[in-house]
């Protein structure tokens, strides 16, 4: 009945602790998942945050650029009415006195006219469609002169010139015919979340091409085109085309704006290039010779700078084209500009191209999001270790606790036995049953092995609680084998005989001297041919040997062991058998008497000499149990005369 209550809270035992286990284990993988998804969670706001502090520059710059490239558009004053009520002159009058005004300063805080931005202002006259003519506007001789139409023109007038048939389908006329394209166009309600301002009346109507690059504006016809008062002719649509100078673009006017937006005390703080994506893609300006490079990282910002017309009212983004499509990055488009005159399917934008001068932010967001990992998972690690030693450190409790319940019962037992046999001899005593002087004999004989018996169980426990607590004190000094086992020998006598043991020696001739504790190694030997005796079965034969090896290093042992042909210890024990308070399963089924403290006393005792213990046992077979020694020093006539020395074990 014992054996199964025992084997009933070994299995609860095991199911307790295996719950245990998966929860832990469950545990930690559902922290590491949560870590893993606030990291990433984090790493996306910071990446976040970093676009958003760089939003606001580019906002700023885009901004700023369109303000000087729109500021001739602004001085034209070419009004909703598409200039009902302006003859040719009165532009002539605003472009003069525009153009003679100073370029902006290049630490201006506010956009000011650049005259040197416009290359030629011309008006194109497709009223009559037999005679088109082509006017420029000559401000340095005040008048307005024919001319003929430069080559780069050629395919901007003949598109215009297509669309002169109405002032609706002229003011479409970036739309290119037959395509129904989707036009990029910003959101209004997101420019006025992020105080951007509406689109002017002075700028409906204008219309941009970024191959020249130039902006246009349809005109009504006048009959009389340099007299305002002259009939308007409705139907019929003329043209301003107004050429801007590319390399003022490139030269002054973008690397100005770089240095407002994107400079710092010690320079620039961001590489930056406006790159023009069509049938021949090439960088217009760049900050650094090798930005971009081909095999460039994804960059911090991208901007379609021609953006989308903000007046159907939805936004979004520019793609790249295939050859980019690997590049991330906050990609956009421009928040206002001009209508885009479209040749084609594709799109053949103007990008404004980002990238931090040390380390690009998607870097650094990523170099954070690893740190945090590792970091993290570095202290999951410490977690599911401190974890493990706390489960280990339970087990090992519950299994020392265990222990110390089996060695107490075990105590109790070979404590009661004696104590049992001594007080049926007293009580025998006291009822008078003694008869002569041989009853006395025989119950003193029994008390005095009784209390012998009792003396050694309470000195294997004290000699225990020393080892274990450091204070046993040794002499060691050198000693012959044989010297040892007689000593063990005269110390088992009572025991072996008593139970009819044949004991077999087998000792080397020659054998080396040894160090230690005299006492210490025979109660060690002794420890170990007394487990002979428990566990021989119905053998009665027991064998010791020593013998001399030579390790490696011309390192030398003498070996003592103790072998016996009794019942074996299993391979599962094995590791368990010098632990304290440790006894088999096999050996309390067969009610073997034992405290579980003799192999851990010998192993403490060995160790103490310097020395240790090994085990080899097959089940049914018997065990041979060694003491390894090392030998001892060269020793002298004058040191047989020395003191031994003393030596305290850990």
């Amino acid at each position: 009945m014992t054996r199964i209550v025992t084997k009933s809270r070994g299995r609860w035992s095991s199911i307790f602790w295996i719950t245990v286990l998966s929860f832990m284990a469950s545990l930690v993988v559902m922290v590491a998942v949560l870590q893993y998804r606030w990291t990433k969670q984090l790493i996306e706001a910071t990446e976040a945050g970093m676009g958003n502090s760089l939003q606001p520059l580019t906002v700023g710059w885009h901004l700023d650029f369109y303000g000087e490239l729109s500021a001739i558009c602004v001085a034209l004053q070419v009004g909703p009415d598409s200039g009902a009520h302006d003859a040719w002159a009165d532009y002539l009058q605003r472009y003069t006195i525009w153009s003679r005004q100073d370029v902006a300063s290049d630490t201006a805080e506010t956009v000011n006219p650049s005259p040197d931005l416009v290359e030629q202002v011309y008006i194109w006259e497709t009223s009559n469609p037999g005679k088109p003519a082509l006017l420029r506007l000559a401000p340095e001789h005040k008048k307005i002169e024919s001319t003929e139409a430069p080559r780069e023109l050629e395919n901007l007038l003949a598109r215009l010139q297509v669309a002169s048939s109405s002032l609706p389908k002229a003011l479409r006329a970036w739309q290119a015919p037959g395509i129904s394209a989707e036009e990029n166009t910003t959101d209004l309600r997101a420019a006025a979340s992020l105080g951007l301002p509406r689109w002017s009346s002075a700028m409906i109507g204008w219309q941009f091409d970024e191959n020249i690059p130039a902006v246009v504006h349809p005109l009504v016809h006048h009959e009389h085109p340099l007299d305002a008062n002259s009939p308007v002719h409705r139907v019929a649509v003329d043209w301003m085309v107004v050429v801007l100078n590319l390399d003022t673009i490139r030269q002054r006017i973008i690397p100005n704006l770089t240095k407002r937006y994107f400079g710092g005390p010690l320079g620039l703080e961001y590489k930056l290039a406006v790159l023009e994506f069509g049938n021949n893609p090439h960088t217009i300006y760049s900050s650094d010779a090798e930005f971009p490079s081909g095999d460039a990282a994804s960059f911090d910002a991208r901007v379609n700078i021609f953006g989308p017309s903000p007046d159907a009212g939805a936004a979004h983004d520019w793609r790249t084209p295939k050859d980019n499509s690997a590049q991330r990055g906050n990609s956009s488009s421009g928040l206002v500009w001009f209508p885009v005159i479209q040749y084609g399917a594709q799109d053949a934008p103007w990008m404004l191209l980002l990238q931090h001068r040390t380390t690009p932010l998607q870097t650094i967001a990523a170099d954070i999001w690893r740190r945090n990992i590792l970091t993290g998972g570095v202290v999951l690690l410490l977690l599911t270790f401190d974890m493990g030693l706390i489960v280990i450190a339970s087990r090992r409790a519950h299994i020392l606790a265990k222990l110390q319940l089996n060695f107490v019962a075990s105590i109790s037992h070979e404590l009661l036995t004696p104590l049992a046999a001594i007080y049926c001899s007293g009580q025998n005593a006291q009822d008078g049953l003694l008869i002569g002087k041989t009853d006395v004999m025989e119950h003193g004989s029994l008390v005095t092995g009784q209390t012998r018996q009792l003396i050694a169980l309470v000195k294997e426990i004290l000699l225990f609680a020393s080892t274990d607590n450091g204070t046993n004190r040794y002499s060691l000094r050198p000693l012959s084998v044989v010297e040892v086992i007689q000593c063990v020998r005269k110390d088992t006598a009572v025991l072996v005989d008593g139970g009819g043991f044949a004991v077999e020696e087998t000792i080397d001739d020659g054998l080396p001297l040894v160090t230690g504790d005299l006492r210490a190694l025979s109660h060690c030997l002794q420890n170990l041919i007394t487990n002979a005796v428990k566990y021989s079965g119905k053998s009665r034969w027991i064998g010791i040997s020593a013998a001399y090896h030579e390790l490696a290093n011309h390192y030398g042992e003498v070996w003592i062991s103790v072998h016996d042909r009794g019942v074996g210890i299993s391979a599962s024990d094995l590791p368990h058998i010098f632990q304290p308070f440790y006894r088999s399963a096999q050996s309390v089924d067969a009610q073997i008497h034992g405290t579980g403290l003799g192999l851990a006393v010998a192993k403490r005792i060995a160790e103490a000499m310097g020395g240790r213990l090994s085990v080899i046992s097959q089940v049914g077979k018997g065990s041979t149990f060694t003491l390894h020694l090392s030998v001892a020093p060269q020793w002298d006539a004058r040191a047989e005369e020395q003191p031994a020395f003393s030596q305290f074990t850990s």
